[in-house]
Formats: structure tokens, C-alpha cells, sequence
């Protein structure tokens, strides 16, 4: 059988396999049967190169031809099957039934907690500030009673814009700015994104602080602790045991460091009878920081000496974790929509 002959019949085989074609997929096998670079066309040019030069261009021209013809046929097919599937889907179409709700998403965990934390707070009196992320050291550290040299401020490792000019390393620095921007009494919280030079398994380099404070005539730590165990028992429970430790911070005296009984054993110290991880079978994990405000913090905004008032500082990502029983830091970060859709 000469070549032309071969290339006539190609179109009569095809006719036949697509009568039988009742899928796409069918219909994608044939083309890749007639048409591939393995296909019966390709099978039969690759007897070209063996002709005389002579009665190549007439072979040539025919092949051309015939692959026109054998495209044509298997778009004409294409086109009757999606018709054929359309008419299906119409058949099967029941307009009485409830259309399908888009997937709204969800909020983030720590902008969840963030917004739970904001609103206990706001019952109890505080207002909500801000201030910018990028601070000059002023308000980041010398108006908090950390001067130049200060040995405290090895304590944050700050990422430095210029000399003068920081990251800033808490949200302390909003609470000098409404200080100098009101006058007492004021109560306000400040939550934002702070900065820090470490990265680690607990460590980020970017996370989210919430810090307060209440100015006022007579405030004592009696008024702190009052109000930061009524805020711990409605974030974490009613049941939940608080208490306070001596600690340091340079711009409070006393400082105390806040520990609550654990909210993975309930203080036991052991869950299911092995130890807990979470609180180290110590049945106490840390919360947060908190202190009457430094008279040398006041002195720098300009307030009267006989004004007392306290500060508190917490850091959203940690209660997060507590809250949820989330083991990695690295989840609030990576985006994982499995992990996300858990908080919808």
C-alpha cells in the first residue's frame, strides 16, 4: 500500500472510532491515536524520507490535507459531546434545591484573641490606643526609665532603623504617647505588632503584644491585682488560680510576673498520668508582666508625683497557645489553611 493510500484511509477509521466515542476522554485517546507524535499519521510520514525526491511534495500535500480533515472531525465530536454533556447537566439540574454558600473563611487566632482580650479589658474600664510600629528611642526606651548604656536594654534585642530610630521592641511606647498627649486619670490598652532580633522554635521576629495601663489618684497594687485576675479568669476560666511573683522590669517598682495554674492539667502538674508539657509539671505557667509604674516614667511625661498608676504587659501569641493547646509557634505563621479553618 503506497503512502497516499494509507493517508486516505485514516479518515474513514476515525469516522468509525468517534461513532463510538461517548466521553471526552474517549475523544482525547483518539486524537492522541490519529494525531500524536506516536499517532498513525506521524507512523506513516515517517516513511517519507524513503520516497524519491520526485513524489515527496504530493505526499507531502496530502498529509497536510488529511490533517486538516481528521482536526475538523475531531472538533465537530468535541462540540456535539460538550452540547450533549450541557443538555445532561440542565436534565439533571433541580432548581429547588438551596444554592451553595460561598466559603467565607474565618479570622486568624491571634487576631481572635486579640479582639476577645480587647473586649474583656474594655469591660473593665480601658480604652484602646495605638501608636507606630517604628519609634525613636525616646519613647521606646529613655522616657521608660531605660537611658542610653541602661543594662535593661540588653534584655530586648532590638532591631535598629538608625541610631536614633527602632523598631519597636513593645508597645510600652504608645503608653508614654497617651501619657503626654492627656492628662490622668486614664486607663488604656495598647495592642500591636512589636519587633525583637530573635528566631527560634519559641521565638519570632515579628509578634503581637498587648500592654496596659491605669493612671489615677491612689492607685495601689491592690487595683493591679484586682484587675488582672478578673481578666485571666474570663479569659481562661472562672476556676483558674492566679498569683503573683517578685520580678523586675525598669519601668515598674514593685514588678511582679503573673502565673496561672495550668490550663492543660488544671494544675496538677500531670495529665493522664504523665507529665505535663505545657507547665513542666509544675501545674503554674507564666502570663504575664505587670508593676506599678516607675515615679521616673511619670517624671518623664510630665505628671505630678503624687500620681500612682500601674502597667501590665502580655504577649497575645502565648495566650494563644494556652488558650488553644497549640504546641508550635511556627502554625500562627505558616498559613496552613487545615490549621486556620479550625478557628471558623
Amino acid at each position: 500500500m503506497d503512502l497516499i493510500t494509507a493517508l486516505e484511509g485514516l479518515a474513514p477509521e476515525l469516522e468509525k472510532g468517534l461513532a463510538d466515542a461517548r466521553s471526552l476522554d474517549a475523544l482525547e485517546s483518539l486524537r492522541v491515536d490519529f494525531l500524536g507524535r506516536k499517532g498513525r499519521l506521524a507512523h506513516i510520514m515517517s516513511a517519507l524520507p524513503q520516497l524519491e525526491p520526485a513524489q515527496r511534495p504530493a505526499v507531502g500535500q496530502k498529509a497536510n490535507a488529511v490533517k486538516e480533515s481528521l482536526t475538523a472531525l475531531l472538533e465537530e465530536r468535541r462540540l456535539a459531546l460538550e452540547k450533549a454533556l450541557e443538555a445532561e447537566a440542565l436534565r439533571r439540574f433541580d432548581a429547588s434545591l438551596p444554592g451553595r454558600l460561598p466559603w467565607r473563611g474565618s479570622l486568624h487566632p491571634i487576631t481572635l484573641v486579640t479582639q476577645e482580650i480587647c473586649d474583656v479589658l474594655r469591660g473593665l474600664g480601658f480604652d484602646v490606643a495605638s501608636g507606630p510600629e517604628v519609634e525613636n528611642d525616646f519613647y521606646n526606651f529613655e522616657s521608660l526609665n531605660m537611658p542610653p548604656e541602661h543594662p535593661a536594654r540588653d534584655m530586648q534585642d532590638t532591631l535598629y532603623v538608625s541610631d536614633k530610630v527602632v523598631m519597636r521592641t513593645h508597645t510600652s511606647p504608645v503608653q508614654v504617647r497617651t501619657m503626654l498627649a492627656r492628662k490622668p486619670p486614664l486607663a488604656v490598652i495598647c495592642p500591636g505588632k512589636v519587633y525583637r532580633r530573635d528566631s527560634d522554635l519559641t521565638h519570632t521576629p515579628m509578634f503581637h503584644q498587648i500592654e496596659g495601663l491605669m493612671v489615677g489618684e491612689n492607685i495601689s497594687m491592690a487595683h493591679l491585682r484586682g484587675i488582672l485576675t478578673a481578666f485571666v479568669r474570663e479569659i481562661f476560666g472562672s476556676a483558674t488560680r492566679v498569683r503573683f511573683r517578685p520580678s523586675f522590669f525598669p519601668f515598674t517598682e514593685p514588678s511582679a510576673e503573673v502565673d496561672i495554674s495550668c490550663c492543660m492539667c488544671g494544675g496538677a502538674g500531670h495529665l493522664d498520668g504523665e507529665p505535663c508539657r505545657v507547665c513542666k509539671t509544675t501545674g503554674w505557667v507564666e502570663i504575664l508582666g505587670c508593676g506599678m509604674v516607675d515615679p521616673a516614667v511619670f517624671e518623664a511625661v510630665g505628671y505630678a508625683p503624687e500620681v500612682s498608676g500601674f502597667a501590665f504587659g502580655l504577649g497575645v501569641e502565648r495566650v494563644a497557645m494556652l488558650k488553644y493547646g497549640i504546641g508550635d509557634l511556627r502554625m500562627f505563621f505558616e498559613n496552613d489553611v487545615r490549621f486556620l479553618g479550625q478557628f471558623a
